[in-house]
C-alpha cells in the first residue's frame, strides 16, 4: 500500500474515531436522561407512599365519603403518572441499548480498520525488508564476482 493510501486510511480511522466518540457522548446523554427519569419515578413512588401514610393517619380519625372519593381520584392520578413514568423509563432503557449497540458497532469498525492498517504496514515493511535484502545480496554477489575476476586476472598475470 502506498503512503497516500495509508494517509487516506488514517483519515478514515479519524472519522471512525469521531463516530465512536459521538456515540459515546450520545450514550452518556442517554444514561443521564434515564437517571433523571429514574429519579422522577423515585420521587413519584415516595410521594405516593407518603400520601398513603397521610391517608391512613387521617382514616384513624374517620373520613366521610367525599374525602374517600377525593383520595381515590388523587391516588389514581398518581398511579397514572407512575405508569406513564414506567413507560418513559422503558423508552430510555431501549434508547440506551440502541446507542450501546451503535457504539459497539463503531468500536468494531474502528478495530477492524486499525487491524487492516497494521497488516498493511506490516506487509509494506516486509516488502521493504525483502527489497533491502535483495539489494544486499546483489551487492555481495557483485563484490564476490569482482573478487573472483580480480583473482583470475591476478592468476593469469602470475603465470
Amino acid at each position: 500500500m502506498t503512503q497516500q493510501g495509508l494517509e487516506t486510511l488514517a483519515t478514515v480511522i479519524e472519522l471512525a474515531e469521531k463516530k465512536r466518540d459521538e456515540g459515546l457522548a450520545a450514550l452518556s446523554a442517554a444514561r443521564r436522561e434515564h437517571q433523571a427519569a429514574q429519579e422522577q419515578m423515585d420521587q413519584l413512588t415516595a410521594y405516593a407512599a407518603e400520601a398513603q401514610q397521610r391517608w391512613q393517619a387521617r382514616c384513624a380519625s374517620g373520613v366521610d365519603a367525599a374525602w374517600l372519593m377525593h383520595h381515590r381520584q388523587f391516588m389514581a392520578k398518581v398511579e397514572h403518572a407512575m405508569d406513564f413514568q414506567t413507560g418513559v423509563l422503558g423508552q430510555k432503557q431501549r434508547q440506551i441499548e440502541q446507542v450501546q449497540q451503535q457504539v459497539h458497532e463503531a468500536e468494531r469498525e474502528l478495530a477492524t480498520l486499525r487491524q487492516y492498517v497494521a497488516r498493511q504496514q506490516e506487509a509494506r515493511q516486509q516488502r521493504l525488508m525483502r527489497r533491502e535484502q535483495k539489494q544486499t545480496d546483489e551487492m555481495a554477489l557483485n563484490a564476490h564476482r569482482r573478487r573472483a575476476e580480480s583473482d583470475s586476472t591476478f592468476q593469469s598475470f602470475s603465470a
